[in-house]
């Protein structure tokens, strides 16, 4: 445990970050312990992300001062601030696709002098002990293209390790971890944290924080709610208080009975290209059906295969109880109203260079088009804002750019397009990514909203709290097949050992 009132190995004092017609930082700070996990929490928009690109040199601060051991420093790129040994492990992916694992994580180094070869058995091998420090079986020579997005997230953290780094900025690093990862990945810190690291953890999840954190800064609105506060005797309900000035709302929801609604999704015997064998899944009218697996259990593939991406190469789909063959993504969405918020905004979500009012617009432009195809923004407008209002996406106008907002602004929109959409079936992966406490709670006030108006939801999270909030039932999927179903009592340890004790079975198998 590090000591809290030693000389800081950081500090960053009264900076402040003012983007046009927005204040983005006013007057934070925030002190980093050497050998310590710091908290650094807030709503999506509160300035977290400005804060960490202020400490990496991605933004250079208006007014304030940043401090590594105790001397003041300017960064004017991110190479400063990785020379000063500060890295980070960003919560949108910052890989390149083309370029093997071994590459990414070693990319500061490829080539040691100029006209050098690039020795790529002794990258893989560095390459490999890093993977090996994170239990991650993968071959550094395999293209970061042909991974999930867990293993991504993965590789990025075996990146920053990889720089030795005395100060570690994570963002949202277990977003796309299953508890089991999650699990390793803390104990990696905790021996970092040891060993004289400093870490600021970025996380919506409360109970990471709870558990791992050493000290907390809360941003609201751009400023400090507190600042380098001790996590010694701070519960969930006063983190959720400094982040959203009230008590978080827990929902009462009841078990539903869905014995007798009619099937809005059918799978009989399906088999994908991908692996998947003998599917045998229905989604009824109204239903939550949650489809859970560790990471490489096939549930985003099974998805994109209903949506088209993919070809059922056996058994039958039916819609409504008619048997359809689904050809596109295109044919999903606008032939047979099926909806699908990926897991991956960045690269499936959202169109970066458009506005906030095309991305949500976007699934309504078929079906509001009138007179020869012609469509207004003002019709779009009145359909979309509500749930652009509803979710709170902090945004200076609806004709800002996508790109240029918060991640967690950026889900919401995802989601949102949806919610507009009026689908028959909605298939939501990894809704919460990235999104705040209070915006998840409207988020999963908004899906239990839909499905009571008849929407049919396949939810796939590896959010265990999250699936058990929201599903009516709960199917297994392991290895490319399904292993089970498991009713949803809301009882939290009854429910999650019916899950892992379904999964073990098959590995067992």
């Amino acid at each position: 445990m590090a000591d809290l009132t030693s000389d800081p190995v950081f500090l960053a004092r009264g900076v402040s970050k003012f983007f046009p017609g927005v204040k983005a930082l006013e007057g934070v700070s925030i002190t980093l312990a050497k050998g310590s996990i710091h908290a650094l929490l807030g709503e999506n928009g509160a300035g977290k992300s400005t804060l960490i690109k202020l400490i990496t040199g991605v933004l250079r601060p208006d007014e304030g001062e940043l401090f590594v051991d105790g001397k003041p420093v300017h960064f004017t790129s991110t190479r400063d601030a990785i020379a000063t040994g500060i890295g980070v492990v960003h919560q949108e992916r910052n890989l390149i696709p083309r370029f093997s694992v071994g590459e990414n994580i070693m990319l500061e180094r490829l080539s040691g002098r100029l006209l050098k070869p690039i020795d790529y058995a002794e990258i893989n091998k560095e390459a490999k002990r890093w993977l090996d420090v994170l239990g991650l079986d993968l071959d550094p020579s395999m293209p970061v293209s042909r991974l999930s997005v867990a293993k991504m997230q993965l590789v990025e953290i075996a990146k920053a390790l990889s720089l030795r780094s005395r100060v570690l900025l994570l963002d949202e690093p277990t977003a796309s971890l299953t508890p089991h990862e999650t699990v390793a990945l803390f104990a990696l810190l905790k021996k970092l944290r040891d060993e004289g690291v400093s870490m600021i953890f970025v996380s919506h999840k409360l109970e990471e924080v709870q558990e791992i954190c050493d000290q907390v800064t809360v941003l609201r609105d751009g400023r400090n709610a507190c600042e380098s506060q001790s996590m010694k005797g701070l519960g969930r309900q006063d983190l959720v208080r400094l982040m959203i000035g009230r008590s978080e709302q827990i929902p009462d929801w009841q078990p539903r009975d869905y014995s007798a609604a009619s099937p809005v999704l059918e799978l009989e015997g399906v088999a994908t290209p991908l692996g998947h064998r003998d599917i045998n899944l229905t989604v009824k009218r109204g239903e939550i059906v949650g489809l859970y697996g560790l990471v490489g259990a096939g549930r985003t593939e099974l998805a994109k295969s209903i949506m088209g991406q993919y070809p059922a190469i056996a058994g039958t789909i039916r819609l409504d109880g008619k048997p359809v063959t689904i050809g596109s993504v295109g044919d999903a969405i606008h032939i047979h109203k099926l909806g699908y918020v990926s897991e991956d905004r960045k690269q499936e979500g959202l169109i970066l260079l458009h506005s906030v009012l095309d991305n949500a617009g976007i699934t309504l432009w078929r079906k509001l088009a009138r007179y020869g195809g012609f469509l207004t923004d003002r019709t779009v407008r009145n359909t979309a804002e509500p749930y652009i209002r509803k979710l709170e996406v902090r945004t200076p106008s609806l004709g800002q750019i996508v790109g240029n907002l918060s991640g967690g602004n950026q889900q919401k929109i995802s989601v949102a397009k949806w919610l507009a959409a009026g689908v028959r079936l909605l298939i939501v992966d990894e809704p919460s990514v990235g999104i705040d406490i209070k915006t998840k709670a409207y988020l999963h006030e908004l899906l239990r909203e839909l499905s009571d108006t008849g929407t049919a939801v396949l939810l796939i999270t590896s959010d265990m709290p999250e699936m058990i909030t929201l599903a009516d039932r709960i199917v297994v999927m392991n290895g490319y097949r399904l292993a089970g179903d498991v009713p949803n009592t809301r009882d939290y340890a009854a429910v999650s050992e019916g899950i892992m004790n379904l999964i073990h079975k098959v590995d067992a198998a």
